[in-house]
């Protein structure tokens, strides 16, 4: 009996750095600070095989020239996030805020994955990754759980670019589906009610709370916006609000917008300086800075759900829209900088009663036409 000769697994080409499975199909074979790199060229054509070579060969170089021999191929995914956090402090078009919350999303990551900090990560699998997210998936909300998986897939990418790992293990995690929230808003006549007794409160500040939650409706500025709003910044000739945000990192999307004085908010303003005619112009408009416990105390009073600051802004834009403002132009007031997509998302509803009497407009009915008030036109070949 003639014995076989076992089939090599792997099969040397006239290229260096190309190697051919006994499958047929060509993988790339390279090193990287001693350590040795395969990548599946997945192709079984030599001619494909031999243009992705040339592909990799490239991309390899340039990663060892971004380790620049100062990180080590036993990278720890702690010393990744190290990186990646100096990367983010060096973004200065991030707002602290947003900093603090990337560093929130870590720490929940290194407390839900025990021992993450100090695994290699070249030795951080696909399956790993998988089976860490089914878990923290069930406890964490949809919001914080895809922004935790970002902030997993952006530290590997840390290593992919200093050549440590050719592919991202946390790649395939699929993000969770996000409802959106439904807004349930007051009436008018609940809000007037609810500003209503916010003055009558007995707190010393209680009608500088009803004019702040009232200035909040009436701009629909954010929260920090409007703590921000000086008497200079209100142009009564112009009709306009000047809304600059943070004095040291301005609006949510840095830049200062105007917002239109409508008749609520300019009564309300003229009314305001009136009373206090005699501060500089530099004073702040409103004199408290949050208004949520005479907000909560006033919505139990007159009976309605309770709404936050931000609730107030949603007010706003929906009271615009409502009243014929289309949302391109309420979402320039809004300070959205995506031309409306956010607003049609968020505000293209309307609340229920004003929608039932939208429907009431439609009808199936034959329409009578008064002839007397057509005017023919001559037809034209």
């Amino acid at each position: 009996m003639t014995e076989r000769k076992p089939t090599k697994t792997w099969e040397k080409t006239r290229l260096q750095n190309l190697v051919r499975h006994k499958s047929g199909r060509y993988y790339a074979r390279a090193f990287a600070s001693g350590k040795e790199v395969w990548k599946s060229l997945k192709t079984s054509h030599f001619s494909v095989a031999q243009a992705r070579l040339a592909e990799f060969l490239k991309e390899h170089r340039q990663r060892v020239r971004n380790g620049n021999g100062q990180v080590s191929a036993k990278m720890t995914f702690g010393e990744g996030a190290a990186i990646h956090l100096r990367n983010l402090a060096d973004n200065l078009s991030l707002k602290p805020r947003t900093r603090d919350y990337w560093l929130q999303r870590l720490a929940a990551l290194i407390k839900s994955w025990p021992g993450l900090n100090e695994t290699e990560v070249r030795n951080i699998t696909q399956p790993d990754c998988k089976k860490w997210a089914g878990s923290y998936g069930k406890t964490a909300s949809p919001t914080n759980y895809n922004n935790t998986i970002a902030l997993l897939q952006h530290v590997l990418n840390v290593a992919i670019e200093a050549g440590v790992i050719y592919s991202n293990p946390a790649a395939a995690l699929k993000r969770a589906a996000i409802r959106a929230k439904e807004i349930a808003l007051p009436s008018i006549d609940k809000f007037n009610a609810m500003i209503a007794e916010m003055r009558m409160g007995r707190s010393r500040d209680s009608i500088n709370c009803a004019d702040f939650a009232a200035g909040l409706a009436f701009t629909g500025c954010r929260l920090g916006e409007a703590r921000q709003i000086r008497w200079r910044d209100i142009d009564f000739e112009a009709g306009e609000i000047v809304v600059r945000g943070d004095a040291e990192t301005g609006t949510k999307n840095w830049e200062l917008r105007r917002v239109p004085l409508i008749p609520d908010s300019r009564a309300l303003f003229q009314r305001m300086r009136s009373e206090r005619a005699d501060e500089s112009l530099a004073a702040p408009v409103f004199r408290v800075g949050e208004c949520q416990k005479a907000l909560d105390r006033a919505c139990n009073k007159v009976g309605t759900g309770r709404i936050t600051h931000h609730d107030l802004r949603h007010l706003f834009a929906t009271r615009c829209i409502e009243s014929g403002v289309d949302i391109p132009t309420v979402s320039r007031w809004l300070g959205h900088k995506d031309g409306g997509a956010l607003a049609m998302k968020t505000y293209g509803h309307l609340r229920r009663e004003h929608s039932i009497a939208q429907a009431q407009r439609v009808t199936f009915a034959s329409v009578r036409t008064d002839s007397a008030g057509v005017i023919p036109f001559r037809s034209t070949a």
